[in-house]
């Protein structure tokens, strides 16, 4: 008979644990030369590790290694990390705004300072205070920039937007004011209006049967992270199912092989079920990659995260939160599919566009109805304002998702104006076939790539050691 192993919450007795021992963070600049240590220490809760995580990812901080330990009531992560240009953290506000957010994270606050927003020179968390229309269907041509129009013909002014595209699926979610004066659509006769609109939009972009929804949702406490929702909703709307999944290549990257490679391993002993993932590296992969796991509820026990030049391994040790065995082929395959989409939903492809614009009702409007003319299709948007100005970026493609011709760029960027101050080509983020002329060099770096040993033995083999570190933290 197989023992299901389901962890016992005692409320109170959680409570009291917290009351004695407090969260602590601490910021070390010393032990390692080329990154800043960032150890926490503190009660365990459901949710700890992807509200830590969501922290150092909505700072832009880049995490290339964490030792994750939350099995039973305490909970243990040290994080490496770096800002955007691979440099420590000095910043004193930085470094306290940290402390603070990782505790309140603890304590279940989850609201950025005015003091680092300004640090930062944007929102943490834009448009937490306005209506958002949620949408999610097939991946169209012009379906972005007739929403946009329709918000402006009915006086809804645009505070950010957030859209991906992946297996031909879009999902976005838009901020919006009620009109030039601002604040939440609260009428709930011009909530119905909006929504309708909007909905006769999105189906005039699908077919008969073909799956799609719009939803406006007005301001609520302990709203959803855009980028979490965003995950949610593509999962929702079964971008996953189309997923390619790893045949046997075990955690070994093949060379040319351009999938994301996830297996599952069962860990008798400890009632561990083990993933292994190997994936080209970028920012948020451990973001996202929790996001999976948290939403498809699997309590991560363990886990090593690292980084080796453009490949990351991520190890998990992971129970169901009901104790659900993960015993079927159905299931298995299900959370490898599901992990390799998320991963990939945020891999950026085509040409980036920087944005900088004086913020103005219709900007967003404009700017997608100038890439529709000119036969320009937009695979991801990250668009926010504030104050007077509107910054974001958006990769766009041709209309079949290809390349995009330069000349067309530039017709309409003038077209535009000055709103787009910068243009870069994406790094290609699918390994190339290796050719015969391949240097020697190069040949050596991709095999010095490859792994060698399993994360969980070294996680286990230092767990003593990094559990030492954590005594002289002072709160």
């Amino acid at each position: 008979m197989e023992i299901i192993y389901q962890p016992h919450i005692d409320h109170e007795l959680q409570y009291l644990i917290e009351r004695i021992y407090p969260p602590r963070v601490c910021v070390d600049n010393d032990t390692c030369e080329n990154c800043t240590l960032i150890k926490v220490d503190s009660a365990n809760k459901h949710g700890i590790l992807l509200a830590m995580v969501q922290v150092l990812t909505d700072l832009d901080l880049v995490i290339s290694k964490s030792y994750i330990s939350s099995d039973g009531g305490w909970f243990m992560d040290v994080f490496h990390v770096t800002d955007q240009l691979g440099n420590k953290l000095t910043d004193e506000r930085l470094i306290l705004y940290i402390k603070q957010a990782l505790c309140e994270t603890r304590r279940g606050g989850n609201s950025p300072s005015e003091e680092v927003n300004a640090f930062l020179g944007r929102d943490v968390m834009p448009g937490q205070k306005d209506t958002a229309l949620e949408m999610t269907g097939t991946d169209r041509p012009g379906l972005m920039s007739e929403i946009s129009a329709v918000l402006v013909e009915l006086g809804c002014n645009v505070t950010a937007t957030m859209a991906w595209t992946h297996n031909s699926r879009a999902a976005c979610i838009v901020y919006v004011e009620n009109g030039p004066g601002g604040g939440p659509i609260t009428d709930p006769i011009r909530l119905a209006q909006v929504q309708e609109q909007l909905q006769n939009v999105v189906e005039a972009h699908h077919g008969k049967g073909e799956k799609r929804s719009v939803r406006l949702t007005t301001p609520a406490p302990g709203r959803t992270h855009t980028e979490r929702r965003l995950h949610q909703l593509m999962y929702e709307d079964g971008d996953y199912e189309r997923c390619r999944g790893c045949d046997g290549g075990g955690t070994t990257h093949k060379q040319g092989c351009d999938r994301t490679h996830v297996t599952i391993e069962r860990c008798e002993e400890k009632g561990y079920w083990i993933v292994n993932v190997r994936s080209r590296d970028r920012p948020k992969l451990l973001f996202d990659t929790v996001c999976a796991l948290a939403d498809l509820e699997y309590v991560v026990s363990h886990a090593v995260v690292a980084s080796k030049g453009t490949i990351a391994d991520q190890e998990y040790f992971i129970r169901h939160k009901y104790g659900c065995p993960l015993d079927t082929e159905s299931e298995r395959r299900k959370l490898i599919l599901c992990l390799i989409a998320a991963i990939e939903r945020r891999i950026s492809h085509g040409l980036r566009l920087d944005l900088c614009s004086p913020n103005q009702m219709g900007l967003f409007s404009d700017i997608t109805r100038v890439f529709r003319e000119n036969g320009l299709s937009m695979s991801r948007i990250e668009i926010t304002t504030r104050d007077d100005k509107a910054f974001g970026s958006i990769y766009v493609t041709d209309a079949s998702g290809n390349d995009v011709d330069p000349e067309t760029v530039e017709l309409a960027i003038t077209e535009i104006g000055g709103s787009i101050i910068a243009v870069h080509r994406s790094p290609d983020w699918v390994p190339r076939r290796s050719s015969p002329s391949t240097s020697p060099e190069i040949a050596k770096r991709e095999v010095e790539d490859r792994p060698r040993f399993s994360f969980g033995s070294l996680f286990w083999s230092q767990l003593e050691r990094l559990s030492s570190s954590f005594r002289p933290i002072r709160s």
